[in-house]
């Protein structure tokens, strides 16, 4: 059972990494008269800033391909679900959530499944939306036009009486499952450990990331993962840039902890406190096994 007032999901992910661009100072400045620097062209066309986007997305998957698994590892992957489901589940078994579903009044509608996809957050539609395309008789594709009504907000209206109980008897299905573990994965788990690789930190960062992406949601608001990612670069330099892991990473709980008390005064932080921060304190940036934590009062082993 998921724990009232811990969840916040966002929409799909919008961006995937920053870009640090050097500017050359006027040679003017000084010399009194001298020419400015010329800019830098611009595209001439959309063909040719998607012909750019698509060399630099290139260059970051050859950097990628060269750097150790991390967190996507399979041992590695399954302790990332194991560490969040302790947090939004209160068990480390995250396989007996695909049929959960519950208003836990945080205003984000029915929140349901492996990593609390929300019907007010539009990833709850987005799942049912790509899962009706591959089965379109499936028991949830009936509730897709009041999914579309609520979407945005905390409503239940079309949805009840039916849809809690039609998601359990779903979730029965190996196909539904399935794409439970693929949105996670295309939506959360894989963009934030590719953002973290590039930014140059290892297995533990790539779970703090992760972790943040669940909870606030792939947004470039200022409470959205990407915005407490610039936040913290603010205030330390990533790894990527020649700044200190270690630091960069105390620096970016301090931006996320500091997120989640001002969305919700009085919160339980425990899942950064007595398990993100706990490990980064012990130096286990490989998040290396065995490891303990405590969230919401509970205590828990990963032999």
């Amino acid at each position: 059972m998921r724990r009232a007032g811990v969840l916040l999901l966002g929409a799909v992910p919008l961006i995937a990494a920053g870009v640090y661009l050097v500017v050359p100072a006027d040679p003017g400045e000084s010399g009194g008269g001298a020419e400015p620097a010329a800019a830098a062209p611009a595209p001439t066309s959309r063909e040719d800033a998607k012909g750019r986007a698509e060399r630099e997305r290139a260059a970051d998957d050859a950097l990628i391909a060269g750097l150790p698994p991390g967190l996507a590892a399979p041992a590695k992957k399954e302790l990332a679900q194991r560490l969040v489901s302790s947090a939004e589940n209160s068990t480390t078994e995250w396989r007996t959530a695909y049929g959960t579903i519950e208003d836990l009044g945080d205003g984000d509608g029915y929140t349901a499944g492996i990593i609390g996809f929300c019907t007010g957050t539009h990833d709850l539609l987005t799942l049912v939306e790509r899962y009706t395309e591959a089965d379109p008789d499936n028991g949830l594709a009936a509730y897709l036009p009041a999914l579309r009504e609520v979407d945005g907000t905390d409503s239940h209206e079309g949805l009840d009486p039916g849809f809690t109980a039609a998601w359990r008897a779903e979730a029965e299905v190996p196909a539904f499952r399935e794409a439970q573990e693929e949105e996670r994965d295309r939506v959360y788990f894989d963009p934030a450990v590719r953002l973290a690789k590039l930014d140059g930190l290892g297995t533990l960062g790539q779970f703090v990331y992760y972790d943040a992406m669940v909870f606030h949601g792939p947004d470039t608001d200022a409470e959205g993962f990407y915005g407490l990612r610039e936040r913290a670069m603010a205030q330390a330099r990533t790894p990527a840039r020649d700044g200190s892991e270690k630091a960069y990473l105390a620096a970016f709980l301090d931006v996320r902890r500091q997120a989640m008390e001002a969305k919700r005064p009085g919160i339980d932080t425990s899942r950064v406190d007595t398990a993100q921060r706990r490990f980064l304190a012990a130096g286990n940036l490989k998040l290396e096994t065995p490891l303990e934590w405590e969230v919401y009062g509970d205590a828990y082993r990963a032999p």
